[in-house]
């Protein structure tokens, strides 16, 4: 009998992960049991994905206010510390922002606009253009903010971020000063020591800074990248993809994930026999059309995969197949013609017209905004997502 279904994905429930627990024990006991108890197999070629947060809880990978002022302090003495387009976040950097100020006297933050990178806005683009104000060319102090646009609240925490960013500044005895500008040299005329905190751009924000005349350039991805005072680390990415834990610390992005994935992998083929992929995933790669908001505040989609994963898809659009080169049939022979081409498709189909529409975007992107989806960022209780029939195609 033909096989009906494609492509399912499940969120798999856990235990409440703790520090020094063993997340690939947890991991492969928690699917298996699911696998049991829902009476589904395990196949070659499945996805167990696990998120970044509880791979990084059980590595306790935490730091402190206090660690992150001191770092800071450490690289940056008594110097006015210039932040460049941090993201608008209480998760993301609301704990860093209080640790940086503590290890500061006085930090100027430039702030993109209408939005960060990600899409959360302090101004309505409309606005903008209403009051004649042009984003890529002016420069906007706070007090010019506040007359021309005046409060802007995001529209699903409610926070006006100039006012909450500026309270933690102030509230760890550090001055602060506000300004808007979309072109990151902006910052120099205050100072020419700078954190670069934007996320996807910042190699191109360093670069432009180095070319002013910057004399002190680090991002937060040079912040703990090694232990200060006992805390977490990661030798990569620094502070870039941390999430607060409470108010006085944040969890770090996971390290030595490849071992982690790698692991998974070898334990599942050595319980069940069978040869799937893992990855660790983070935030998903994709826009919500109301908010504007793009996910990905995290550095990557995913730290560490199983070869298996690597690549993007190979893929034939089958609406393409069946309105012009197959118009003429129907039926089993239309069936027939569209699962003979499949199979005979070419390694590589880039630029080809039977593959256009479909997403060339990575594996890793794909199938891990898949899984954030899955698993959400509330109270689902599924940390772990397994993935079945993703390579299979209408052949199969």
């Amino acid at each position: 009998m033909e096989r009906l279904i494609g492509t399912v994905s499940r969120g798999v429930r856990a235990p409440i992960i703790r520090q020094g627990d063993d997340i690939v024990d947890v991991v492969v006991s928690s699917v298996l049991a699911a696998a049991r108890q829902e009476k589904f197999h395990i196949n070659d070629r499945d996805i167990i994905a696990v998120t970044e947060a509880v791979v990084a809880r059980a590595q306790g990978n935490y730091a402190s206010v206090d660690q992150i002022a001191k770092d800071i302090n450490s690289k940056f003495a008594d110097k006015d510390i210039g932040l460049i387009f941090p993201i608008l976040s209480r998760n993301r950097f609301s704990t860093c922002l209080k640790g940086i100020a503590r290890g500061a006297k006085k930090i100027v933050i430039l702030l993109s606009y209408p939005s960060d990178e990600v899409g959360n806005h302090l101004a309505d683009i409309d606005t903008l253009d209403e009051k004649g104000i042009n984003p890529w060319t002016d420069v906007l102090t706070e007090d010019i903010y506040r007359e021309l646009i005046g409060y802007y609240r995001h529209p699903f925490t409610g926070v006006d971020y100039i006012e909450h960013y500026k309270e933690i500044i102030e509230a760890e005895g550090c001055e602060a000063e506000i300004i808007l500008a979309n072109d990151c040299r902006a910052i120099l005329k205050h100072t020419k020591h700078v954190l670069c905190c934007d996320v996807h751009s910042r190699s191109r924000t360093k670069k432009l800074l180095t070319k002013a005349g910057a004399l002190t350039i680090y991002g937060l991805e040079d912040i703990l990248t090694e232990p200060v005072d006992g805390s977490g680390y990661n030798e990569t990415y620094g502070l870039l993809g941390n999430n607060k834990a409470t108010e006085d610390t944040v969890k770090l992005f996971p390290r030595d994930c490849q071992n982690v994935v790698d692991s998974i992998q070898q334990k599942i083929y050595e319980e069940t026999g069978k040869k799937v992929d893992a990855m660790v995933y983070g935030d998903g790669a994709f826009k919500d059309p109301m908010g504007k908001i793009w996910e990905l505040a995290d550095p990557v989609v995913s730290p560490a995969y199983t070869s298996g994963l690597e690549g993007q898809p190979n893929e034939i659009k089958l609406k393409y197949l069946a309105d012009n080169n197959f118009a003429h049939l129907k039926g089993d022979e239309l069936k027939k013609a569209i699962s003979d081409f499949i199979n005979n498709k070419d390694d590589d189909l880039v630029g080809k017209m039977e593959s256009q529409g479909t997403t060339p975007r990575k594996l890793t992107d794909l199938i891990g905004s898949l899984c954030d989806l899955t698993s959400g960022s509330g109270d689902k209780g599924t940390p772990i997502v397994l993935v079945q029939g993703y390579f299979d195609n209408y052949t199969k």
